[in-house]
């Protein structure tokens, strides 16, 4: 399995567009995050997790031709903004996208996107075939995948288990019946927004706990906002099985 970090950063806190913070002055390449979303080549298949308003650059960047489908996490607009350049794969697949996720994300994606579920399309208009899951576990052709139900304040997230790789974004609650299902679990990716405790996301130190939890092989954080601190300082403070995930970064499971 080739995973893919197509972005690690989120839109939380100060505008970076007026921020003098070290990590929006920083020309460490590590520091510049896009919003996040993940890319996984796994047996035959090609799927991204997350299309959020950076989904065209992300795609163009990691030289993305071909696409299977597209799992959302939850309908917020940094996870699903980017849903409409579906259409560039639409062209070359002859096929709509297949998108998959709860109710509480597809019911999101349709108001949003409401040009593209209607019985007389605009033409050129991106195609969206629109899968529900449910808590529990799916396929996609023979690859099975788990989903793992969290809390994102008062909104349910899912995170997805393929074999040994588990991710979890914008969580900052997760039952104990749901951590089960991520033991065993070689590598996680989990979100960790900043240090500072949060409201609707789980801070370092929280992030750090469930790790040490679930006691994987390597574990690495993401949806990082650049309250967090540079990536050469917070590194040098993570634990040794634990990293912070920086856009472009490529890993085997």
């Amino acid at each position: 399995m080739k995973i893919t970090f197509l972005g690690t950063g989120t839109s939380q806190g100060i505008p970076v567009i007026a921020c003098q913070c070290p990590v929006c002055l920083s020309k460490d390449i590590k520091d510049k995050r896009l919003r996040s979303s993940i890319s996984i080549e796994v047996d035959d298949l090609k799927l991204v997790i997350d299309a959020g308003p950076d989904f065209r650059q992300q795609i163009l960047r990691a030289n993305i031709k071909k696409l299977d489908a597209i799992l959302i996490t939850h309908g917020h607009k940094d996870h699903v903004g980017g849903l409409d350049d579906v259409r560039a794969f639409n062209y070359l697949q002859k096929k709509p996208m297949a998108v998959y996720g709860g109710s509480f994300a597809l019911s999101d994606i349709q108001r949003e996107f409401h040009y593209a579920f209607e019985e007389n399309q605009y033409p050129g208009a991106p195609q969206i075939e629109l899968i529900e899951l449910n808590n529990g576990k799916f396929k996609i052709k023979n690859t099975e995948i788990t989903i793992i139900e969290g809390k994102h304040y008062n909104r349910i997230v899912y995170g997805f288990r393929i074999k040994n790789f588990t991710y979890l974004t914008d969580f900052n609650f997760i039952s104990e019946k749901e951590i089960e299902k991520i033991k065993g679990t070689k590598i996680l990716v989990i979100n960790a927004l900043r240090k500072e405790k949060h409201y609707s996301h789980f801070n370092l130190e929280e992030a750090l706990a469930l790790i040490n939890k679930i006691n994987p092989d390597k574990a690495y954080l993401t949806h990082i906002s650049h309250l967090m601190g540079t990536h050469s300082e917070v590194s040098s403070e993570l634990p040794f099985v634990v990293e912070l995930a920086y856009d472009n970064l490529t890993i085997e499971v």
